[in-house]
């Protein structure tokens, strides 16, 4: 299975300052893309951050959850189509949001944002990505 194309679908709407589950996260974008499939309408949110892409998830506006998402990987590329909403978590400094991870089809987690490695200082809560 591969990406969506995105030229085949009409670009919905960006966001800047992107939130996951009513959590903005500074310096996220978010790219949603549509297109009619019959009486469905598919959705693609192309998420990146400092003009790096970070995942991009899609399924269809009527459905909860995400049906595929992949995962990018900055020395590897886009990773394998995985099945269902991909696990992310909002990277805290505090109580500031400083970036978020996205964990790869092998269970890695990859980060956007705060460079440091998560420890006493930073404080990670699980998402789901909304289409």
């Amino acid at each position: 299975m591969s990406l969506p194309d995105l030229t085949a679908y009409a670009p919905h709407r960006s966001v800047t300052d992107a939130d996951f589950e009513g959590t903005a996260v500074p310096g996220l974008r978010a790219d949603f893309y549509r297109r009619a499939e019959g009486d469905r309408i598919a959705s693609v949110g192309r998420y990146s951050y400092g003009g790096r892409e970070v995942l991009m998830a899609w399924g269809y506006v009527d459905e909860e959850h995400c049906r595929r998402h992949a995962v990018h990987d900055p020395s590897r590329g886009w990773q394998p189509v995985t099945e269902g909403c991909p696990d992310v978590r909002v990277v805290r400094t505090g109580e500031r949001v400083v970036g978020l991870e996205v964990r790869t089809p092998e269970g890695n987690w990859l980060r956007a944002g705060a460079t440091s490695r998560p420890g006493c200082a930073d404080q990670s809560s699980e998402v789901s990505v909304p289409v």
